[in-house]
């Protein structure tokens, strides 16, 4: 195998960039949320899906062809076709990113008012175009670095990326102070653009100045685009389906929220702070999960292409049970200090609502990331885009139908069954295609009963009254423990389970 990163060092190393790029969101969530409330979030949370929608098309299929086809061809020591691919992807890039700009420009007015359902969205999708076609090119370029194991390189742009946006965008509205909802968003979306900017020219100029040796052939130029087309077209459709019912769902879930009973300012204030502070609060220890998908896919590429298929399993039984040691107490950790974090953060006593359920569909939905990611690495981007579609489908349907009925806890049921259903899928793939069974209850099953213990003692603590137990310190040492003691209890050994955290 050619020399690159461990999985270990790669996965730390871009966890530790997530959680700092994790910590910057979170912080500007606080800035930004307390400059300009709760219902131009709400805004900025309706254009970000049809960003979303917009980047699926352009690039998520692009993405993953250059991160898959940049191991392979690394694994050959053949860079001079790796060179030829990612050329090939920007020229894809353009391709697609024109008759979006079109669209887009041409029908500005009735994509925010028909389609997002409010005109105030206008500006902030016109001022995403631009940072469309920037974010593709930081894009294909990142993930070819990672495809060669150079992690340094987007590491430091992830970084860099994330601060421009944080102070742009806290510069903007502290310098214009916008008192009209529609101006904040477009000031919150130009300060991503800036963002765009900078990553992008960071990324391009710092591929270039790392030169491999001229090595290999190229490839016939008809073979290289069908073989990227093959891994680019089912994930671009699965992403681009997948985002437009993300998309419905957050466009449709203010006026769902509505037929629940609550007025329309209601309505957006509470889905401003749903998606503005409490997913995201939820979402830092995810900043792991992204880092090891990233240091995974050409990790396990490398493993396949070059037939170590012992080192692809226990590579990917060793993801899994890091992510369900590591992801799910955190999860736990910030759900118990939600109520307190939401106050204290936001000013917000209702960013810990429906917090268990919230908690939850972040847990299985970095499951069914990390399940999606082995599957690309066996070449299986066709069965993985059948299960995540049809899921898709059923998170849609059950959001839609139940939402209506119950408020939020419609569309956290949604997200959970179908996350509920897609898990096993890939796992059964997986097996199906490695002859491998994941053990069930080393990876899964274990931890979370450790966690579900945990939890129910330190809820119990804060519900004793007791000023003294229900404190910080006495529920990290005394849930810590519960945790460790279960695991501990169901045979994993206390010092394993702390080296797996």
């Amino acid at each position: 195998m050619s020399r690159r990163p461990s999985l270990t060092q790669s996965a730390l190393l871009l966890t530790l960039v997530g959680l700092i790029r994790q910590s910057l969101t979170f912080l500007s969530h606080i800035a930004i949320a307390r400059l300009v409330g709760a219902q131009a979030m709400g805004l900025v949370q309706l254009i970000l899906p049809a960003y979303a929608v917009m980047q699926s098309f352009c690039i998520a299929g692009l993405s993953v062809s250059v991160a898959v086809l940049a191991s392979e061809l690394h694994a050959k020591q053949n860079t001079l076709a790796l060179q030829q691919m990612v050329k090939t992807a920007l020229h894809g890039l353009v391709l697609l990113w024109f008759p979006v700009a079109l669209v887009v420009l041409t029908n500005g007015d009735v994509l925010a008012r028909v389609v997002l359902g409010d005109s105030r969205t206008r500006a902030g999708l016109l001022l995403l175009l631009p940072a469309l076609l920037l974010t593709g090119v930081e894009h294909l370029h990142k993930q070819a670095c990672y495809g060669i194991g150079l992690i340094s390189l987007p590491a430091v742009s992830e970084v860099a990326e994330q601060l421009a946006r944080c102070l742009a965008i806290l510069a903007l509205l502290l310098a214009v102070r916008p008192q009209d909802d529609t101006i904040a968003a477009a000031l919150i979306t130009a300060g991503m653009l800036v963002s765009e900017v900078v990553s992008s020219l960071f990324l391009t100029l710092g591929l270039h100045r790392h030169h491999p040796i001229p090595a290999g052939h190229l490839l016939p130029s008809t073979l290289l685009r069908r073989r990227m087309g093959a891994i680019a077209l089912p994930v671009s459709l699965t992403a681009l389906l997948g985002n437009l019912m993300e998309s419905a769902t957050a466009i449709a879930l203010p006026k769902l929220l509505v037929v629940y009973g609550l007025s329309p300012a209601e309505a957006m204030s509470e889905f401003g702070i749903l998606m503005g502070m409490t997913l995201p609060m939820l979402s830092i220890p995810t900043a792991f999960v992204n880092g090891l998908t990233l240091a995974l896919l050409p990790r396990l590429t490398e493993a396949r292409t070059l037939g170590q298929h012992n080192e692809f399993q226990r590579i990917s039984e060793t993801a899994i049970r890091s992510v369900s040691y590591v992801l799910l107490p955190s999860v736990a950790l910030i759900a118990v200090f939600a109520p307190r974090l939401g106050t204290l953060l936001f000013h917000e006593p209702q960013a810990a609502s429906h917090i268990g359920g919230l908690a939850v569909v972040v847990c299985a939905e970095c499951y069914h990331m990390l399940l999606v990611c082995i599957l690309h690495a066996l070449g299986r981007q066709g069965e993985s885009a059948v299960i995540s579609l049809s899921c898709g489908g059923v998170q849609l349907a059950v959001t839609l139908l139940l939402t209506g009925h119950l408020g939020l806890t419609g569309f956290i049921a949604g997200r959970v069954f179908s996350d509920a259903i897609a898990i096993p899928l890939c796992l059964f793939r997986i097996h199906r295609t490695t002859t491998h069974a994941i053990p069930l209850g080393r990876c899964f099953v274990v931890p979370i009963l450790a966690v579900l213990m945990a939890w129910a003692v330190v809820s119990f603590l804060i519900r004793s009254g007791s000023d003294i137990l229900a404190q910080p310190l006495p529920i990290l040492v005394v849930g810590g423990a519960v945790y460790l003691l279960t695991l501990h209890a169901q045979g994993v050994p206390i010092g394993h389970a702390i080296r797996e955290n």
